[in-house]
């Protein structure tokens, strides 16, 4: 990397992609990149430094990124391979690498803590992240999302000798890792477009437990059909709410909080309140919480810091909550499978039993839809009223038949309609709603500050 003076991001705006950004401007770097559209997390990006552009012609890419001796290459695999930058650069004689391959690098020489799983593993990751951060132990982090505690997802420490890395099965890039400490929080099947079928993609989380280092460990999720395949030296913990080597006791409920005691193998620490207080986030803190022990993360420290953990952005993020005890409330959640879909809706459920609760959801991707409409449509059927969006097609082209009704027909709910996101906002007053939870990871979180304003309005 000492080679390199410049580096061009190629799908400069993803979430992965910012954390190497932020990572290389804090090196000296100068840093420069494409994305499709302007967001939020690219205005930040630019403020920070990085120059962007929003057009693949060639010519708009900076003097200081044509070196090829001096400029490395970075693309995701979002971007198709017919993308006149990244052609230019290829016809060039630029080294073109993919981020995930620039992730192992930057990460190979830390003790790598990865948090992988088809879903848990951004909260998760942003959690112990936040755990080693407080505890002055501290880490290099690159997060899926952006932490509110710090308003980014990248965490620098110059002393350090631990990373934090949330590992993404896509494309099989957390192959590319070689972690210190494995965290696997779930392997529900999903990028079947890229794996084919369940099958190939437990082997590739086998695969994944394979890399750990030896001298290292294995946190996995009780009750996974994984089979992990861990090198000689790696230990294997497991984990879950109610039991594994590390698990809940004395769970507590009252109005807007959640206090356990964590049992370890070595010790129990009592009284840990989760700042963000939702039933999934008590497997999320004890995984967390679980690695870093592995790391001699001090007991109180740990405690200390789940109760000021504030989560990531679009992580059953609050937009309204009014007092009383019918208030309104309006929740965001980046749910994209199945199952993220269905333990968001019954988190909600959880802490406001009795309530109207609407869900408003934008399916992720055609191969996604098609594989788990039945899957969407239950979790969908769970809540009182739903209202579909058209699929967010990301690197996608559609697919002939794949459509949100596919979602829409197998709902039991009687109160269900497909709004386009034009007629969404503009439909929103004809609605009574009490709460409501928007979900998805596609682009309705552009359309939040909209429905937030039209949901306000609302008389009742």
């Amino acid at each position: 990397m000492k080679e390199f003076d410049s580096l061009y991001f190629v799908g400069a705006g993803g979430i992965g992609m910012a954390a190497l950004e932020r990572y290389f401007l804090a090196k000296g770097k100068r840093v420069a990149g494409y994305d499709r559209t302007p967001s939020d997390l690219t205005h930040a990006l630019e403020q920070e430094g990085v120059h962007i552009d929003y057009d693949e012609d060639p010519d708009l890419i900076p003097d200081y990124c044509r070196d090829p001796e001096r400029t490395l290459v970075v693309y995701t695999p979002a971007v198709p391979d017919s993308h006149r930058g990244l052609t230019y650069f290829r016809e060039n004689g630029f080294e073109v690498v993919k981020r995930a391959a620039l992730l192992g690098v930057v990460t190979s020489h830390s003790k790598a803590l990865c948090f992988a799983g088809t879903h848990g593993k951004t909260t998760t990751s942003s959690m112990a992240a936040h755990i080693l951060h407080s505890s002055g132990i501290g880490c290099n982090a690159f997060l899926g999302g952006v932490l509110r505690n710090y308003d980014s997802n990248f965490l620098l420490s110059s002393t350090s000798p631990y990373s934090v890395i949330e590992a993404d099965e896509f494309d099989r890039s957390f192959h590319h890792l070689r972690p210190h400490v494995a965290v696997v929080t779930s392997t529900d099947p999903d990028h079947l477009d890229i794996y084919g079928t369940a099958e190939n993609y437990l082997e590739s989380f086998a695969h994944f437990t394979e890399l750990i280092q030896p001298g290292g460990a294995l946190i996995i999720h009780t009750g996974l059909a994984l089979k992990p395949r861990v090198q000689d030296g790696v230990k294997t913990y497991t984990y879950s709410r109610n039991e594994g080597d590390f698990h809940a006791a004395n769970i507590r409920k009252s109005p807007g909080e959640i206090t356990f005691d964590l049992v370890t193998p070595w010790e129990t620490l009592p009284d840990v309140r989760l700042g963000v207080p939702v039933e999934i986030n008590i497997e999320n803190a004890i995984a967390a919480m679980a690695a870093c022990r592995l790391v001699d993360a001090p007991l109180e420290a740990m405690r200390d810091a789940i109760g000021t953990f504030q989560g990531p952005k679009r992580r059953f993020e609050f937009w309204v909550k009014e007092p009383g005890e019918h208030g309104k409330v309006m929740i965001d959640d980046y749910a994209h499978h199945p199952g993220e879909l269905q333990a968001s809706i019954n988190s909600v459920r959880d802490l406001y039993p009795g309530r109207k609760l609407t869900v408003i959801f934008q399916p992720h991707l055609y191969t996604r839809t098609r594989d788990f409409a039945p899957g969407f449509a239950a979790a969908l059927s769970l809540a009182d009223e739903v209202i579909l969006l058209p699929i967010y097609p990301a690197r996608e082209e559609p697919i002939p038949g794949v459509s949100s009704e596919m979602i829409l027909e197998q709902v039991t709910n009687t109160k269900k309609i497909i709004y386009s996101k034009e007629n969404l906002i503009k439909s929103i007053h004809l609605s009574n709603f009490d709460v409501l939870l928007t979900a998805g990871a596609g682009d309705i979180a552009n359309l939040l500050p909209e429905i937030c304003v039209e949901y306000k309005k609302q008389k009742r």
